[in-house]
Order: structure tokens, then C-alpha cells, then sequence
């Protein structure tokens, strides 16, 4: 059990990364960061299992739309990201993506990419492990 006052030192933190930062500038014993480390370790594991199972649930289905949304989402998300890249480079057209849509563009490509061919990978590695 980890001691209650511990929650003071992931007071504020929004990602297992601030909050791994927080822990290693915290002035707590090397046993409790180790135990608090391995809190968030075990809840990003848990996190990618439920996310790898709603996925192995939508490639088992039988709807057509549930096994083909990622990569609609990806396909989308590609002509969206390259229309408004070409769009802004071109000149001649008075569009301009601004800085914060620039930033947000970036971040949802990212996700979306990393979080296809990650799914991808890991149901072709979880079908592999079975054989």
C-alpha cells in the first residue's frame, strides 16, 4: 500500500510523463517512487489492453464500418491534412492554417497514425503469439 500523503506529489499532472517527472523531483523515499512509477507503468498497460481489446472486438464483428474505421479515420485524416498543407502553400489562394491549427493537425495525425499501425502491429504480433 502507498502511503495517502504520496498523492500530493502527482497533485496537478496531466500525462504519465509530468507525472514521472514530479516523482523524480519528489522528496519521498526511492522505495515510494519506484511504487508510484510502477502505479502509472501498470496503468498505461491497462489502458493499451482495453484499447487493444475494443479493436480486436471491431475486427471480429461482423460490421463492415466497425472493421474499416481506422483506416477511413487514417485515410481522411491523411487527404484532410495534405489538402489543407497544399491549400496553405500555394500563394494564389488566401488560406493559411494558423499556428494553433498547425499544432492540433500535427497532434491528431500523430495519434492517429501511431495509434493504427501500433494496433496493427499489435494484433499481428497477439495472432502470431497464439500460433
Amino acid at each position: 500500500m502507498i502511503n495517502p500523503a504520496l498523492g500530493s506529489v502527482l497533485e496537478g499532472v496531466v500525462s504519465p510523463k509530468e507525472a514521472i517527472a514530479e516523482i523524480t523531483k519528489a522528496d519521498v523515499s526511492v522505495e515510494d517512487k519506484i511504487k508510484l512509477q510502477q502505479l502509472i507503468f501498470d496503468q498505461q498497460n491497462k489502458e493499451i489492453e482495453a484499447i487493444t481489446n475494443r479493436w480486436q472486438a471491431d475486427a471480429a464483428s461482423d460490421s463492415w464500418l466497425s472493421k474499416n474505421v481506422r483506416p477511413l479515420v487514417l485515410v481522411w485524416c491523411i487527404t484532410i491534412f495534405s489538402l489543407a498543407g497544399i491549400l496553405d502553400s500555394v500563394e494564389s489562394i488566401p488560406f493559411n492554417i494558423g499556428v494553433t491549427w498547425n499544432d492540433t493537425f500535427e497532434k491528431v495525425m500523430m495519434a492517429v497514425v501511431l495509434a493504427y499501425f501500433g494496433g496493427r502491429t499489435t494484433e499481428k504480433a497477439s495472432s502470431i503469439f497464439k500460433k
